[in-house]
């Protein structure tokens, strides 16, 4: 499996199941969820966007490719620090293989190295894709693995990475470009900011879907499985984004290095009193932070999207048309560590 990503960015460690799963809408989708059906073993319709939140992803791109391309700079050059010339990215497909290619056109771009870079499945409550890992452990050290994702919301995928490599002998350090979540061992920020590749699924990204682990299709020998929309070749912006931050690599300074000490604690404060001020049975139906809630927006039922200002079209226009296309109601809501929080309808309040 390639997708559309160039074979010299990333190598795509994920089994090719185009035509073995037949994508479901997202209210039988989340049934099934909430019923005990784990969301890795079903493949979501795609979200195909409208002339409208075309128009504000389109804006996203231009208003934000600074302060990602700043944010990239800041972590490549924090890996580098770490792993210098022996740096092996592995991306956490799907939302961190662009950002993989953006940390190693970087560090190219800062110290003139071509680091290679795979990407990988990581499922919340099944875990790492071993068979991937195998195959990068057979090539590389396992020192030298650095894992890249795009953002933290409650920090499941940080859990899910601790989890997964606690017996064995990796570092199971994480990097990504925003952190509002206090969880990654390095990030760009930990400002929760809008990275335009989080408007949008498959189109952004390589046109492949999120991964897909089920026993009958994905078989012992196996790396976890994605499918190809070919479907969409015509409206891929993969490499629209890619290169539109990349072309401000030259034109922006480093984001400044924040503290990141005692704060986590403040973040799950923060979570839990959204628990508790709307009644959320299930902490699994919160999703904090513009990437999270974006996704609750394209891919799940929200009930509700919290976000801490109503007049900020520059970093939560996407979210404002996404919430009025689906007849979502947004509440502005005092949050602090982070812009924009998902609430996931629980269907036994239905």
């Amino acid at each position: 499996m390639t997708g559309t990503y160039q074979e010299n960015d990333v190598t795509l460690l994920l089994k090719d199941i185009t035509g073995l799963v037949k994508p479901l809408p997202a209210e039988e989708r989340e049934k099934m969820i909430q019923s005990g059906t784990h969301y890795s073993e079903m493949l979501p319709l795609e979200y195909e966007p409208s002339d409208e939140y075309m128009d504000t992803y389109m804006s996203a791109v231009e208003n934000c490719s600074d302060m990602t391309a700043r944010a990239v700079l800041s972590v490549a050059r924090k890996i580098w620090r770490k792993k210098k010339e022996k740096t092996v990215l592995v991306s956490l497909a799907r939302a961190g293989t662009s950002i993989g290619i953006l940390i190693k056109r970087a560090i190219k771009f800062i110290f003139g190295v071509d680091v290679p870079h795979y990407s990988i499945s990581i499922i919340r409550g099944k875990g790492i894709d071993e068979n991937a890992i195998k195959y990068i452990l057979a090539r590389h050290s396992s020192a030298d693995i650095q894992f890249v994702d795009g953002w933290t919301g409650k920090g499941a995928i940080r859990h899910t990475l601790n989890e997964a490599l606690q017996d064995r002998n990796i570092k199971p350090s994480l990097a990504v470009l925003s952190d509002p979540a206090y969880v990654a061992d390095l990030c760009g920020t930990h400002e929760d900011f809008l990275i335009p590749s989080s408007c949008l699924n498959a189109t952004v990204s390589g046109l492949i879907s999120r991964t897909f682990y089920r026993p009958d299709i994905i078989g012992e020998g196996d790396f976890h499985g994605v499918a190809f929309y070919k479907e969409f070749i015509g409206q891929d912006l993969t490499y629209h984004f890619i290169d539109s931050v990349e072309k401000r690599f030259g034109c922006v300074s480093e984001l400044i290095e924040e503290p990141d000490t005692g704060r986590r604690a403040e973040v799950l404060d923060e979570i839990h009193k959204i628990q508790a001020d709307f009644g959320i049975s299930d902490i699994n139906l919160i999703k904090p932070s513009i990437g999270e809630a974006t996704r609750v927006l394209l891919r799940r039922l929200p009930w509700k999207i919290l976000v801490y200002s109503l007049e900020d079209k520059d970093r939560l226009g996407p979210l404002y048309q996404l919430a009025k296309e689906k007849g979502v109601v947004l509440v502005k809501y005092p949050l602090k560590h982070f812009r924009a929080c998902g609430l996931i309808r629980s269907l036994s309040d239905t």
